[in-house]
């Protein structure tokens, strides 16, 4: 389940714990919507980085926050025909989001190991 915390308020590993829990859900909402493809009156879902990042506190996290604008963490579009092709691309778009969050996490932990090591 995501955080309500805010970006500010959490260090590298509880931000990059957080961008995992939002990948997850969206690859939930993702995997909704092409299995829902042929449901009648099924309405997509999605879900927005952007009220997350924008309590960002890094360069790169705030440009994202300022281009992607505030919306609510699930979006849902009325009665609009679902891409199964869209719904792929995002699906890769997230898988690389994925990857990137994984290193992220992958090197704070080296890092914290390193300090350890160091300090012996």
């Amino acid at each position: 389940m995501v955080s309500s915390l805010s970006f500010s308020s959490l260090g590298s590993i509880g931000k990059t714990s957080l961008a995992l829990d939002l990948i997850a859900q969206k690859q939930r909402a993702l995997g909704a919507n092409l299995a829902n493809v042929d449901t009648p009156g099924y309405v997509r879902r999605d879900i927005d980085f952007s009220q997350y990042l924008g309590g960002a506190t890094s360069a790169l996290e705030t440009k994202l926050a300022q281009k992607m604008g505030p919306s609510p963490m699930f979006q849902y579009e009325e009665e609009v025909n679902i891409n199964p092709t869209q719904e792929l691309t995002e699906m890769q778009k997230n898988s690389i989001l994925y990857t990137m969050a994984t290193r992220r996490m992958s090197n704070i932990i080296t890092q914290m190991k390193t300090v350890i090591n160091v300090g012996k």
